[in-house]
This record gives structure tokens, sequence and C-alpha cells, in this order.
């Protein structure tokens, strides 16, 4: 939580000049770290509320033929006096708000001291707040369309349990590329501090409902809604394609500009799709909370109409899963489920797993590690995870031609020489679309493939529909299954699979070198393989016969 500090307590200046540090006296346990202040630009964002009166004044003026009667000279003068005080408070605002990063000295002096991130302000009454890096929980930045034009943003940290915004730091506004280096310092410090001590995860934050549209239910979820509602009337006996309206509905879109209709069907089935998605999300994750009960026992807290809570002992949670299906991680989003035993079979478990919503991805990250208990792995440096062959991505290649760009094709391709040529035009559309996009969904697909080893645990990412990126204790393995086909076999490939007793109960690294998985799995769980493995005896010495 934010501790206030007043001018004049230990460790300030009150006569400093601003942009200053604090004067610290020989021995003490914070290094002097100068005070920065916003861009000057905040000025300017302040200013953004003079457009819709200013709009209005001119386009009255271009309508009048720039005759100005005395009412809009009255607010024009109340404009200008309002600007001049604004204005004024908003320069005495900037020179008065400044912060850093106040980093422990190293040695005995520093005693239990941790980085903090300072920040103060105040009008007429001067506040200096002081947060520890390690409650830091979420950096986010927002820039509204002035925010954009003038090249700056919002930067909002969010401390342990303040998903409600009670205690949130707020910088408005900073240059971009300033406010990204700020946010790296302050995650990069978040990160190093672990989280044990902190009982709450994560709460639930609103503005990640940004996030609801882009998931499956955004489109599926209306054509499951449709099917349902369909049987539900056949049921009762009901044909819905033979009502009169539904008819005449088909009969008016058929006979309209299909270049026009099909468009706006789409524009209505992502606008129903948006809504319904944002529904379910409300009612899904209302009063989220994610926290530690005690030191053996995680909660999960959510749920409007049905309210659901979740309880995971610490020794049956495995590992967690790092899930990014392609919408959200387009938006920069990412959400994360439990590998835990005890949730059921297949189907219950996906529904109890979730440990986040749909949420950016760096909160996604924090809430793995603090499910953890540590970073979580390969989030400091994802490309520490070893690549996988090239031939991997040739075959996801010729998979994409063969079972998606082929017979679309060739379907197409045989109906336009029955029937119409129309068809044909179709035929090669068809082709060059869905080539150009098998070969990026393939390219993407291979970019996403990789494993490794991070201290207990086992890494491994794979998918592009959506990218699963899984940390798996490694002592929770309780057998290897390697699967391979004609095809593999001749590419140099295999599939290995880890069999734990949680989750999904397998967890699969696809496409691995044949001659380096025994050895990589061997590594990552020893004990399983080895009285599988023939291990290659001593050279024989010249001239010596081999017995």
């Amino acid at each position: 939580m934010s501790t206030p500090r007043e001018p004049g307590a230990p460790g300030t200046d009150p006569g400093a000049p601003a942009g200053s540090g604090p004067a610290a006296p020989p021995g003490a346990p914070f290094e002097e770290t100068p005070w920065r202040r916003l861009d000057p630009r905040t000025l300017l964002v302040h200013c953004g509320w003079m457009a819709a009166p200013l709009g209005s004044l001119a386009l009255t003026a271009l309508a009048t033929g720039g005759r100005i009667n005395t009412e809009a000279w009255i607010t024009l003068a109340a404009i200008s006096a309002s600007f001049a005080v604004l204005t004024t408070l908003g320069l005495i605002r900037w020179a008065r708000t400044e912060f850093r990063i106040t980093i422990p000295r190293r040695g005995e002096g520093a005693g239990g001291a941790s980085p903090t991130f300072d920040v103060r302000s105040g009008l007429l009454t001067r506040r200096l707040r002081s947060v520890p890096l390690h409650r830091i929980r979420t950096v986010d930045l927002t820039a509204t369309p002035v925010h954009r034009v003038l090249g700056v943003t919002v930067l909002r940290a969010g401390t342990a349990g303040s998903g409600d915004g009670s205690s949130e730091l707020s910088l408005e506004a900073l240059a971009v590329p300033e406010a990204e280096r700020l946010r790296t310092e302050l995650l990069a410090y978040a990160d190093a501090e672990a989280v044990a001590n902190d009982p709450v995860v994560a709460r639930i934050n609103w503005r990640w409902l940004r996030y609801a549209p882009l998931t499956f239910w955004v489109i599926g979820g209306v054509f499951v809604v449709a099917g349902g509602a369909y049987r539900a009337l056949d049921g009762i006996g009901i044909e819905a394609w033979k009502l009169g309206f539904v008819q005449r509905a088909f009969t008016e879109f058929g006979a309209s500009a299909l270049w026009l209709t099909i468009p706006a069907a789409l524009v209505v089935i992502l606008a129903l799709g948006s809504v319904g998605a944002v529904v379910l999300y409300v009612e899904n994750w209302w009063s989220y909370c994610l926290d530690w009960t005690d030191s053996r026992t995680l909660r999960v807290r959510r749920g409007l109409l049905t309210t659901r809570a979740v309880t995971i002992e610490r020794a049956r949670l495995r590992g967690v899963v790092l899930r990014e299906p392609l919408l959200l991680r387009a938006g920069g989003g990412a959400l994360v489920r439990a590998v835990a035993g005890g949730l059921g079979n297949r189907e219950e478990n996906r529904k109890r797993s979730g440990l986040l919503p749909p949420a950016p991805r760096a909160e996604a990250l924090r809430v793995a590690g603090g499910t953890l208990r540590s970073p979580f792995p390969g989030s400091a440096a994802p490309a520490a995870l070893t690549p996988h062959p090239r031939v991997a991505l040739r075959r996801r290649r010729v998979r994409g031609l063969l079972f998606v760009v082929l017979p679309g094709t060739a379907v197409l391709a045989g109906l336009g020489a029955a029937f119409t040529p129309v068809l044909l035009h179709c035929a090669w559309i068809y082709a060059l679309i869905t080539t150009a996009l098998s070969l990026w969904l393939a390219r993407d697909a291979y970019r996403n493939l990789g494993h490794g080893l991070d201290g207990p645990y086992l890494v491994a990412r794979s998918g592009t529909f959506s990218r699963d990126t899984v940390a798996l204790q490694r002592d929770a393995i309780a057998a290897w299954t390697f699967s391979t086909s004609p095809f593999t076999r001749r590419a140099g490939l295999v599939t290995l699979t880890a069999a734990v007793a949680a989750g999904e109960d397998g967890y699969r690294i696809p496409d691995l070198p044949a001659a380096d998985a025994p050895g990589f799995a061997t590594t990552a769980a020893p004990g399983i393989l080895e009285e599988f493995l023939v291990h290659p005896g001593p050279a024989p010495v010249p001239g010596q016969r081999a017995r």
C-alpha cells in the first residue's frame, strides 16, 4: 500500500530545489536518485476540453457568415477565463509533480530496505507517496486520441490489492518512450521480488472488459446461441426455417446487393457477439479475487448470478498455463489456467482451472508468477526457450496446403467446370487467399514452438490459434510418451508428451528432433527412461578383436 510522507519527514528536504534529490546524510540506506518531471505537453492535454465549445462557436460563426452575437462573445470570454485559470493550475501542478525510483544502497546500511517508487505532488497540500516496488502488480499505459496526437500517455501503477484503483499511482502525462522505459523498470524490479508475502494475487479490474470481445464468443457465441434456439424450437415441433419472418428475411437478403448485405450481416454478428461476450465476462468474473487463504491454499472467487469459489491445495498445484488465443494475443492480452489435480474430469477441469480472465499480458505474467510463488519461467527472457528445427516449419506449410488450400480449390474448380464459370474465378481467388493465410499461420505456429528447463519447471510453448506456454513442475511428471507418424519419422521428428496426474493429464511438445528427445526427457525428469536407454560402449582399441 502507498504510504504518505509529509514534507519534513526523514529522508526529504523541503527546501531542496525542484528536480533535485533529497539531502541524503552519510550512511543513508538509499542512494540519491534525481527526481523526474512529467512531460511539458501535459499542459496541452488539459486543454482538450476546449475542443467542444470552440468547435460549437466555429460552427455558429460559419452558419451566420462570421457574425457573432453577444451570447457568443460571452461564451468566448468565459472560455478564455477558464483557459487562463486551468492553464495556471496545470502549470503549478506540473511543476510540483515529480517521481523517481529509489534504490537501496548495497552493504550494511541498507538493512531491510527495498526499492520504492516515489511520487510527490499536490497543488496546495504536498504529499509524498512511496510504494515498495515488490507491491506493484500492474503498470498500465493509456492514451486517449488527444494523448496520441501529442505523443504522450498516462501511466498507472497498481499495487497489491488495488484492483478497484483506490491505491493506484497515476502519472499524466509522460512521453511514450519515457513511459515505456519507466514501465520496464518498474516491472523489472517488481518481478525480481517474490510475492509470497502478499496473500492477494489479483482482483477484478473493469478496464479488462476491453479484452472480452477478443475471444471465441464474439463470433462463435452468436452461432452457439442460434443453434441452441433452433434445437429448442425443433424439440417442441417448430421448424424455424419455415417461419414467415425467417423466410422473408432470407428472401430480402438474397434479393439485395450482396456486397452490402454480407458486410452488414457481419457487422451485426460482431456487434451481437461483442455485447454477449461483455455480458458473459461480467457474469463470470464479477467480484473476482485470487488469493492465498493460507500458505497451503489458493482460492478463486468470482461470479454474479452464479457465484463460484474454487480452492486449490498447493500440494496439488503442478504448474500454470499462460494461454494466448489469436485475437486476444493480437490485442496484447492473455489468460491463466492452473495445472492442478482434484478439479474433476477434463470438462470440469476446463471450467474450474481458470485463474485469470482475459487481461493484459503483463498482468497474466504477474498472476502466473504469484500462483507459482516465483517469477513465471521464461517471462524475463522468452527467447531462452530452445527453438525447433526448420523441418517443423515445412511440415506446417505442407499441412496447410494439403488440408486447407487443395480441397477447397478442387471443390470450387470442379463445381465451376460442371455448372458455372463464376466458381472457377472463386476457385483461384480462394487459392490465393488461403495460400497466403496458411503460410502466415504456419510461420506463426513455427515461431511459437519452444521448450526448455527453468529450475524446477519444464517450459513448453506451442500453438497459433491458441499459443499456450505451460510451466510444469518437473517432479510431477509421471511418464513420457513418444509419438511419431510415417511423415514425422521421415523428417526426424517426434512429439513428446509429459503425463501428469493433473490438468489435461498430458502436455505435448510437438516436433522435437528425434535424436534429442530422449536426452531432454531424461534431464527433465530423471528416473523414468534410464532403463530403456542404450548407451554406447567404449570405443574398441585398434588391433583388439571384438568379443
